[in-house]
């Protein structure tokens, strides 16, 4: 007898899971198809945003560059400087340093854990299979006041501390226009460690075909966050180079143009 409903439970979940593959891979269709069609994403080459950024009261700009081969950069316009950060250039992160206005490298653990992501673009769900990734159909929540698809999304390990830890996220898709509402995550290190960084999404536009969330928070679940609004988006734009690079190579190449 016991044999049998072992039987029975293995045949269930034989059923179930892939019932839950297709559940995520039909958001997902919905999702891409909704927002301007997959192919149009994947033929994207980068974007360039710029938006502002509201912490504490002060609203500060900022400017950010990503582009399809994983360089990006994000320059945050402050008391008349311009300070960069999470900037690579394909092998280098690096961001100035808000105490000594220097740029600083990031280190090796850090740099791994980044270039991990660099295949991303546009978003992480765009050929997830390919990329090793895995995902599950949690159930149905409310989010922000809306009913949403929760979504868990495994990717690479990434490197804390030395040690290698599953990198995992959780979404929301709104169940009626199936775009992603936010989206959650555990902190791995520092004061934070432990606790869910979220991200919300919010007011939809078009931007030469492509559907882009205009509005967004970031901070911690349940507490403070930080409101970013864009003003605009540009799709493939036209990048100087130099934007990526480490500036004292930057000075290496104008003093041998000299």
């Amino acid at each position: 007898m016991k044999t049998v409903k072992l039987f029975l439970a293995i045949l269930a979940m034989a059923f179930i899971l892939p019932a839950q593959a297709q559940s995520v891979d039909e958001i997902l269709e919905n999702y891409f198809e909704n927002t301007g069609g997959l192919d149009a994403w994947k033929s994207l080459e980068g974007v360039k945003m710029n938006a502002i950024v509201n912490q504490q009261g002060m609203e500060i700009p900022l400017e950010i560059v990503q582009l399809k081969d994983g360089r990006q950069a994000t320059t945050i316009k402050f008391q008349g400087q311009e300070i960069k950060q999470g900037v690579f250039d394909g092998e280098t992160l690096w961001s100035t340093n808000f105490m000594t206005m220097k740029a600083e490298k990031s280190d090796a653990e850090a740099t791994a854990n980044f270039k991990l992501n660099t295949n991303d673009f546009p978003d992480s769900f765009v050929d997830y299979k390919e990329k090793g990734y895995t995902t599950e159909l949690v159930g149905t929540e409310e989010f922000d006041g809306a009913e949403a698809f929760k979504i868990k999304l495994v990717k690479e390990p990434v490197t804390v501390d030395g040690n290698q830890e599953d990198d995992v996220s959780y979404y929301f898709f709104d169940t009626e226009n199936f775009v992603p509402l936010g989206m959650q995550t555990e902190i791995r290190s520092g004061q934070a460690k432990g606790m869910i960084s979220e991200v919300k999404f919010s007011d939809y536009q078009e931007v030469e075909g492509l559907y882009f969330a205009f509005s967004m928070s970031q901070g911690i679940k349940d507490g403070q966050s930080n409101p970013i609004t864009f003003s605009s988006i540009e799709i493939n734009p036209e990048v100087d180079e130099s934007l990526f690079a480490f500036p004292e190579e930057v000075a290496t190449e104008e003093e041998n143009k000299n």
